[in-house]
């Protein structure tokens, strides 16, 4: 998936204008880049356009991942992005279903592997069958 197509689909998947759809996304990644390892890290960014790599970008003491739940999650989205609550997790929740139709089925598994249970309500609508958006 090219970057104006992720960026469009997350757009229209939270219903805002694609530059405020920009910093969520960046926000989301940037967060989940602390939640992973650095090796999966580094698998993601691989499958995705170079503009999303940049968000994943971590430093060389960054192979361990941060230990935070899903509300700390949508916190630091929410504070990167200047974001309320519902709008980060709601950005939170698309950007994870665009990156599972934007990488592979392994891939994605990789990532969600890594994210304990309580993540459950950003992961699950990516994981449901038909997500895919439906184009009018």
């Amino acid at each position: 998936m090219n970057y104006d197509t992720f960026v469009d689909q997350v757009a229209q998947r939270t219903g805002l204008d694609p530059d405020r759809a920009v910093q969520l996304i960046h926000a989301t990644l940037r967060t989940l880049a602390e939640r992973l390892t650095g090796g999966e890290v580094l698998d993601l960014a691989a499958q995705l356009p170079d503009p999303l790599r940049l968000a994943l970008r971590t430093g060389p003491d960054d192979e361990a991942a941060e230990r935070f739940d899903a509300r700390e999650f949508g916190a630091r989205v929410g504070e990167r992005a200047d974001a309320d609550e519902a709008t980060a997790r709601a950005a939170a929740r698309a950007v994870l279903t665009t990156l599972r139709e934007a990488v592979t089925g392994d891939e994605f598994d990789d990532v969600v592997t890594q994210l304990p249970r309580d993540y459950r309500d950003l992961v699950e609508p990516a994981m449901s069958p038909g997500v895919g958006l439906r184009r009018a």
